[in-house]
């Protein structure tokens, strides 16, 4: 098998307060992954061979609370725990595409994603996995034996709309320069 990795750039950032301790907690979420359409590496991912995937990833990894990507985007399948940056906790399908939701850690990596995205740098998602293509009409289409190892956060994903963005989650907040605090909107 070899390597498949893809970028996504449709993902938004949130934030979520914990009235009860004051401690923050950091999500991304948006479309981790797009099939039947042509991304920026020449690839196809049929949307059958997806939801396969994500169907197994979402029973072995995200309800085990073992969905665990990296910032940046290694040359392996394996994912290395020094680089380990968010923790998958959702992922459904809505119509071609693949919406996810991570939380970010509070890893050095996870530091990184939340500084970055703190600042309004745009990140996008990337998959990583193993499988087969074959070429159809002058594209590489992913064969059915695709195996999604994770989804990774990058500065530049191939997928069209694979760009996360923050959000927050419950409670909407906004920076005050004065107060030099995040406040909540009314």
């Amino acid at each position: 098998m070899k390597l498949i990795t893809e970028v996504n750039d449709t993902v938004s950032y949130q934030t979520e307060l914990d009235e009860a301790t004051g401690k923050k907690s950091h999500y991304i979420e948006g479309i981790f992954m797009q099939g039947d359409i042509k991304n920026r590496n020449g690839r196809i991912y049929p949307t059958a061979v997806l939801e396969k995937e994500m169907n197994r990833y979402q029973k072995d990894f995200i309800e085990t609370k073992r969905a665990i990507g990296e910032l940046g985007h290694p040359d392996g399948p394996t994912i290395n725990g020094d680089r380990v940056s968010h923790l998958i906790t959702e992922m459904r399908r809505e119509g071609s595409n693949f919406v996810g939701k991570a939380k970010i850690l509070g890893t050095p990596m996870g530091e990184i994603v939340k500084n970055l995205l703190d600042e309004g740098i745009t990140c996008g998602v990337s998959t990583r996995g193993l499988g087969s293509v074959k070429a159809k009409n002058g594209i590489m289409e992913v064969q059915d034996d695709f195996h999604l190892a994770t989804v990774d956060i990058v500065t530049d994903p191939s997928g069209p709309n694979c760009f996360v963005q923050g959000i927050m989650e419950n409670v909407e907040f906004y920076y005050d320069i004065a107060a030099n605090a995040y406040l909540p909107k009314s």
